[in-house]
């Protein structure tokens, strides 16, 4: 099982429970390949929307991001996604950071998906 800081072991087995009739884990590494296809274009996107200064669309990326992440209890990504979605709400300023720790934290999920 991954390391329960970066996936939550209990998001895990729901999915894992969902496609039980499969009997087999095809449901969960659909729902992880979504996701590894998704989430790095939403961090573009979030990218080109702060060299744009586009608040709304960086927002809504960070909103999809915390979203799926929530489905596969990447609990690090959700709440970096959170925090970067509450503070594009009043500014686009000092985001950096976050978004760099966002990508690092996505680079961690990607290792611990890959050991399912």
């Amino acid at each position: 099982m991954p390391d329960s800081d970066i996936l939550d072991s209990e998001a895990i087995d729901n999915l894992r429970a969902l496609g039980d009739e499969m009997e087999d884990d095809t449901f969960l590494k659909e729902v992880i390949e979504i996701y590894l296809d998704d989430t790095p274009k939403r961090l573009a996107e979030i990218d080109e929307c702060l060299a744009a200064g586009d608040s709304a669309k960086l927002n809504r990326a960070a909103h999809s991001i915390k979203g799926s992440s929530a489905n596969l209890g990447a609990t690090q990504v959700i709440e970096v996604a959170r925090r970067i979605e509450e503070k594009s709400k009043e500014s686009l300023d000092n985001l950096e950071a976050d978004i760099a720790q966002l990508k690092a934290n996505f680079d961690q999920v990607k290792t611990a998906l890959a050991a399912i």
